[in-house]
């Protein structure tokens, strides 16, 4: 009898959480539509249960000066949780305008309260790649009030964004970067993206692309993550020698405090690439595509959430029926060894 009571006691909870979930579809709806057809994004979903999350592209151009002070300063509080006050000056933490133009910031705050406690600043960077201009989406910097670590934050702080893009620009491959001593963060990147490198796993090497971008990124852009003209780079591992010089250096951690991997495997590879006494990162690169979101979307994201299956089952049908068709029928950007039509005509 014991039995039966549970087991109907687990049906009932079963029913809860797909009651709960088909109730949030409304607004993940509406939060998709607003992806889509928005020209410079501006969205907020409710992720967890008492958190808002609001996504914000380019404030630096999007938002009233009196929105982006505010913007600025939540920004600040949250770091100021974690670094001693004053300690970041690059990037984001400026409050100028033509560095915030380039950013694209995911902020999460409380709904009774509106404090925020978490964010992640992404930037876009223009690199050379084959002689033509390629938009790298740097993965930024991750921050998080310590008093609400360990509530499963990271799933947004580090994959809805991407995704986000990923599906505005129509499921075409996207570079990304990351720059890191974390492991924990290191192993995140590798086993989310696609074509990573450098990555623990054996099989990864480094292609001309990966070499070309990681080139235009440390010549044209290492004010984006705070390292200084003076910092090194070892082109054969992607390390970042003496990386804390450029504004950055409140964000340098030991061995012993830099968050570990529950994968050894990754650990184990930054304790080998980097001296953590003189301060090395790993520059990162790869690829979010169609097996990188669905990764995400399988591991990641809270695997009760009906949002989330639904969203996985739509990229499954988009590699398997639609996507190849809408990609031939584009004849406006390139794919692949399609090329768009030319604006002239004879």
């Amino acid at each position: 009898m014991a039995s039966f009571w549970s087991g109907n006691s687990a049906i009932r909870h079963g029913f809860g959480q797909v009651r709960a979930a088909a109730g949030r579809l409304p607004g993940y709806a509406a939060f998709w539509l607003k992806a889509f057809s928005q020209e410079t994004i501006d969205l907020t979903l409710r992720t967890h249960t008492g958190l808002q999350t609001r996504i914000v592209e380019s404030p630096g151009l999007s938002l009233s000066q009196q929105d982006l002070d505010q913007f600025v300063a939540d920004l600040r509080t949250i770091a100021g949780k974690t670094l001693p006050a004053g300690s970041l000056t690059y990037g984001i933490f400026s409050g100028e305008r033509e560095r915030l133009s380039r950013a694209i910031v995911t902020l999460i705050r409380e709904e009774a309260t509106g404090r925020p406690i978490a964010f992640n600043a992404l930037s876009v960077m223009s690199v050379e790649l084959d002689g033509e201009p390629q938009e790298v989406t740097h993965l930024g910097l991750v921050m998080v009030d310590p008093d609400v670590q360990g509530q499963g934050l990271s799933w947004v702080l580090y994959g809805l964004t991407t995704l986000v893009l990923f599906a505005r620009d129509g499921f075409r491959p996207k570079w990304i970067s990351n720059v890191t001593q974390v492991p924990s963060v290191f192993g995140m990147v590798c086993d989310t993206f696609s074509d990573v490198f450098p990555s623990a796993d054996a099989n990864a090497r480094q292609s001309f692309a990966h070499l070309q971008l990681a080139r235009g990124i440390m010549r044209e852009h290492r004010a984006v993550f705070g390292v200084g003209d003076e910092a090194g780079f070892d082109e054969t591992r992607f390390v970042i020698t003496d990386a804390y010089t450029g504004g950055s250096d409140a964000l340098k951690k030991t061995w012993d405090v830099a968050p570990k991997h529950r994968d050894e495997q990754y650990n184990a590879f930054c304790l080998r690439e980097l001296d953590y006494a003189r301060g090395d990162d790993l520059l990162q690169l790869g690829r979010v595509d169609l097996a990188g979101a669905r990764r995400y979307l399988q591991r990641e994201v809270p695997a009760g959430s009906m949002p989330a299956l639904l969203a996985a089952s739509a990229v499954l049908a988009l590699q398997r029926l639609v996507l190849p068709l809408l990609h031939w029928l584009d004849d406006t950007r390139a794919f692949g060894t399609l090329r768009p039509r030319s604006g002239s005509s004879r």
